[in-house]
């Protein structure tokens, strides 16, 4: 039985215990004050892996970027899109949860400890960034410090060139140890999501279907305008060349994109797309389309800007114009640096929301709520991911003429 129940897709076992807590909760009002432990471990499981993942996956990405570096022009201009787009994409996902309000009408207060904006001010928090102990920033959770000293190590090995190789490696190792962790908490999830879900709804306090409707559909038209508008803008205005052709030539490794929800999975279509229909060089396909299948995260960058501001009305914290601000920094920063596991962006949430004073507890009453539903949004917010890959590769070799425009006009038949 433990096989067989191991061997189902988590989604499987989290949407029944999901319901049963519901359930349960419904009937027995007080069922939190016997079975609100086992949530408690689940979110502290969380909160344990939070601040390590950011601090190597972002250590290990900037490490990475050697070779962008290497590659020189093309690299550069790759990059420079990229964490362009990224920054759109979180620009993107709190206008819409601004637009929609999803998180309007939830009741999460009694769940965790409330929350509340530091009250700093602009300059305060910019020096904030800079921790004078990045050891104390990584055991108080500062997580805008915590990102930028590991920005900081990651472009010291950089500059160290092949001395520093072992240490590239060693973090390289981390993000593959951290993967497997956040594999193992999540395997936990049925339980703690059962216990979390039945106490919430004992306590009357609960994300209705409503909310988790209008999230859904916040996505949709979230990876919707990354990829017809934003995506579509670069290859049209920038690229100059033809957006419906573009996006016919992309058809097979969009299919996949959705069908995975991996952006690494993709990767190997993506190549073959750019080079039989698109007619991409070599040197821009081998290189520019696995680096963006490992920072070319628009559709992540959109999901934690939007779920950062669903949190925060979920818990009734009204936000200034800094605060949007502050998330969408923070969003591209950490979307550039997620791991390549299912829902590690809502780990990655922790990051965003203790920039504007959720606490890390309250954030893993988000994740465990969400995550039963986070499957299918992921297959979603795959596909402006792959959007975002190929465009950036076509306009790039566009800039570098290493596109063939009658291969891409006319792709072979097969």
């Amino acid at each position: 039985m433990l096989n067989r129940w191991f061997s189902m897709p988590l989604w499987q076992r989290i949407l029944p215990a999901m319901f049963l807590g519901i359930v349960v909760g419904w009937l027995w009002p007080a069922s939190g004050d016997y079975i609100g432990w086992v949530g408690e471990i689940f979110v502290r499981l969380i909160r344990m892996v939070v601040v390590p993942l950011v601090f190597v996956t972002v250590v290990a990405g900037v490490a990475s970027l050697d070779s962008i570096r290497d590659m020189g022009s093309i690299g550069l201009r790759a990059l420079g899109m990229f964490i362009g787009l990224s920054v759109v994409a979180g620009c993107v996902g709190v206008a819409l949860a601004v637009a929609v309000q999803p998180g309007r009408g939830a009741s999460l207060e009694g769940l965790a400890s409330a929350p509340g904006i530091a009250g700093r001010s602009l300059p305060d928090q910019l020096l904030g960034i800079i921790p004078v102990n990045p050891v104390a920033a990584l055991a108080n959770g500062d997580m805008l410090a915590v990102i930028f000293f590991a920005i900081v190590i990651g472009a010291g090995i950089l500059s160290a060139g092949s001395v520093a190789q072992p240490i590239k490696a060693l973090f390289a190792s981390a993000t593959g140890v951290m993967s497997r962790v956040i594999t193992g908490v999540l395997e936990t999830a049925p339980l703690g999501v059962f216990a979390l879900v039945a106490t919430a709804v004992g306590k009357g306090s609960s994300l209705s279907f409503m909310n988790i409707s209008l999230l859904a559909i916040c996505v949709l038209l979230g990876s919707l305008i990354e990829s017809l508008l934003i995506h579509s803008a670069l290859i049209r205005f920038v690229a100059r060349l033809p957006v419906l052709r573009f996006f016919g030539g992309a058809t097979d490794a969009l299919l996949i994109a959705f069908s995975t929800g991996s952006s690494s999975a993709t990767l190997p279509a993506a190549i073959v797309v750019a080079e039989r229909n698109f007619g991409l060089h070599k040197s821009v396909s081998s290189t520019v389309l696995p680096i963006g299948a490992s920072i070319g995260r628009d559709g992540t960058a959109m999901y934690v800007g939007l779920l950062a501001v669903f949190a925060s009305q979920a818990f009734g914290l009204p936000l200034e114009l800094k605060d949007y601000a502050t998330i969408v920094v923070a969003t591209s920063l950490v979307a550039l640096g997620t791991a390549p596991v299912p829902s590690a962006s809502l780990f990655m949430l922790a990051a965003v929301l203790s920039t504007i004073g959720i606490p890390d507890s309250s954030t893993a009453i988000i994740v465990a709520l969400i995550l039963p539903f986070d499957s299918v949004l992921n297959m979603v917010r795959t596909v402006p991911n792959a959007t975002c890959n190929l465009a950036v590769a076509v306009t790039t070799a566009r800039f570098e003429n290493a596109i063939d425009e009658q291969v891409f006009a006319h792709p072979p038949r097969l």
